[in-house]
C-alpha cells in the first residue's frame, strides 16, 4: 500500500516547530503585546508631556513588557500551559460561534441573532466558567496532572461518598426551593410601589 506523501505546508509547519516558532516566538509576541497594551491603557508608569501633548512612557512600558514576556518563555511549563489553554479557548469560541450560527437558521435576516437579556448573561457566565476550567486544567502539577483533574480526583475520592456532599446537595435544593416559592413577581413589586406613590 503506497504511503501518502507529506504535504509541503505540513513540512513547513514542522520545520517552524523545530525552529521554536510555537514554543518561543509566538508566546513571546503574545505576552509582550498583551502586557504592553495593558500598560499603555492603564498608564501605570505615568505620562510625559512633549509639545503640549501628553504621551505614555512607551519606552518603560515596552521594556517591562519585554522582560515579562522573556521570563514567561523562559519557563517551558508556562509556555506549555499557554499553548494548551489558548487552543481550548479557541475551541470554546468556535463552539459559541457554531451555536450562534445554528440559532441564526431560525431567524429572519433582519432580526438580531445575538442573545439578549438573561440568556446573554447566562452564556457569558458559562463561557467564563469554561475559560477558568480550561486554564485550571492547563496548569500542571509536578506529576504532570492538571489542577482541575487533581481537584476533581481529590473531591471524588474524599467527599463523593461522604455524608457531607449529600447534606450539601440537600441544603442547596431546599434553599433553591424556598427561594422559588417565596419570591415575589416583578409585577407585584411595581404595583406596590405605584400605590405607595399615589398616596
Amino acid at each position: 500500500m503506497p504511503v501518502a506523501e507529506q504535504s509541503t505546508f505540513r513540512g513547513i509547519i514542522e520545520f517552524f516547530a523545530r525552529l521554536g516558532i510555537y514554543d518561543v516566538i509566538l508566546p513571546f509576541l503574545l505576552v509582550f503585546s498583551i502586557i504592553f497594551a495593558i500598560l499603555e491603557k492603564t498608564k501605570l508608569f505615568g505620562t510625559e508631556k512633549a509639545g503640549g501633548n501628553e504621551y505614555t512612557r512607551k519606552n518603560i512600558n515596552a521594556m517591562v513588557a519585554f522582560v515579562v514576556a522573556f521570563l514567561v518563555v523562559a519557563s517551558s511549563r508556562l509556555v506549555a500551559a499557554i499553548n494548551e489553554a489558548l487552543a481550548r479557548v479557541v475551541l470554546l469560541m468556535l463552539v459559541g460561534i457554531s451555536f450562534i450560527l445554528l440559532i441564526g437558521v431560525f431567524y429572519h435576516h433582519e432580526e438580531k441573532v445575538f442573545l439578549e437579556g438573561p440568556w446573554r448573561k447566562f452564556f457569558m457566565v458559562l463561557m467564563f466558567i469554561g475559560v477558568v476550567l480550561i486554564f485550571l486544567q492547563a496548569i500542571k502539577t509536578d506529576q504532570g496532572i492538571g489542577w482541575l483533574e487533581y481537584a476533581w480526583s481529590y473531591i471524588a475520592y474524599n467527599f463523593y461518598a461522604s455524608v457531607f456532599v449529600d447534606s450539601l446537595i440537600l441544603l442547596i435544593v431546599v434553599i433553591a426551593f424556598m427561594w422559588f416559592i417565596t419570591k415575589e413577581p416583578k409585577g407585584a413589586k411595581k404595583e406596590e410601589h405605584g400605590h405607595g406613590g399615589s398616596h
